[in-house]
């Protein structure tokens, strides 16, 4: 059956300007880092990003190695696009991102003109588009100058094959460099994707303030802390877990009964609120005026409505937030 969109689509959602831009994004995006790879099941795929439009989610979050295997999300999307969205590419805000490992050789990561160039390039194809709407470094390159990397960035501003450019994961010191390039090409940074959640506040030392000195968006990436803010984990490790698999990110070590503890602490807390303890480690970045977006992952649709409850209550007393800091205090990075 042909995909039609939801009519009410744009009454619920709250959408923020990015930084000083003229751009609003949605206050929760869909990124598709996991869940729509080619070992994925493609009509689930297709299920969550339809249900995620329906639901006012406007921005959907890519990467060029984002699968597996790498690049097969960009096709997913592409599919998707072609299939259901194709008359709405003017209503979507589309983000790929270059950095990490893609193909082998010496040209097939990092920061150089060369690989963020023919990246953007293959990211396009893959979609089926002929430009996106924001471009980020994924990853600053400790050996490529920071000149070139900007160069790259304002090379695709200036043909025409991204809208805005952004970075990612870049330290404090480094973004301030970033900036004042993209300046000296005549560009601006529009947006900063760092790793943001409770338990991990390396933006509060600083980044957060250069990015609103700037005028720069803020969209964090792992609110959820790769799903340790959940109640996957409150009693044990479930098997089909990412901390049950032997790869990735959370592992299994990680999750300590003293942890586990605090999580229980966390979800008390959260009960209180009338919200689940995910929605409340959402809601608890997006109460930062600094932050534009936060970035959450799905493996099942109805999981994006769960998510998108978070937005009901952004707010927080000061002892909910003092407990929050005496709760994870011993395990925040």
């Amino acid at each position: 059956m042909h995909y039609v969109a939801a009519q009410n689509r744009y009454n619920d959602m709250k959408y923020n300007r990015c930084g000083k831009s003229g751009l609003l994004l949605p206050a929760v995006s869909l990124g598709l880092w996991h869940n729509f790879g080619g070992v994925d099941t493609h009509e689930n795929s297709r299920a969550m990003v339809r249900t995620a439009f329906d639901l006012g989610i406007t921005h959907f979050d890519l990467a060029n190695n984002y699968g597996p295997p790498p690049g097969s999300a960009e096709e997913t999307f592409g599919r998707i696009l072609k299939t259901d969205l194709a008359g709405y590419r003017d209503e979507l805000v589309i983000s790929s991102k270059a950095g990490y490992l893609m193909w082998p050789g010496p040209y097939g990561e990092w920061g150089s003109l060369k690989y963020l160039t023919a990246s953007l390039d293959q990211s396009l194809t893959r979609m089926g588009l002929d430009y996106v709407d924001i471009f980020y470094s994924h990853r600053p390159d400790p050996d490529t100058p920071l000149e070139e990397t900007m160069a790259a960035l304002d090379r695709a501003l200036k043909q025409g094959k991204a809208l805005y450019v952004g970075i990612s994961s870049y330290n404090t010191e480094m973004t301030r460099n970033a900036v004042a390039l993209l300046r000296e090409f005549g560009d601006r940074c529009l947006i900063h994707q760092p790793r943001y959640s409770i338990l991990d506040r390396w933006v509060e030392d600083g980044l957060l303030d250069v990015l609103a000195q700037h005028g720069i968006g803020c969209i964090p990436f792992s609110p959820l802390a790769q799903g340790l803010l959940t109640d996957k984990y409150l009693k044990d490790i479930p098997p089909d877990s990412r901390a049950a698999k032997p790869h990735g990110y959370l592992q299994k070590e990680t999750i300590t009964p003293e942890l586990q503890t605090k999580l229980r602490a966390l979800n008390d807390l959260a009960q209180k609120r009338g919200q689940s303890l995910s929605q409340m480690a959402l809601a608890w970045v997006l109460k930062d005026p600094r932050i534009t977006s936060v970035i959450i992952g799905a493996s099942r649709p109805e999981q994006i409505a769960d998510n998108l409850a978070a937005l009901k209550n952004t707010t927080f007393t000061k002892e909910e937030l003092a407990s929050i800091d005496d709760f994870t205090r011993a395990y925040r990075t």
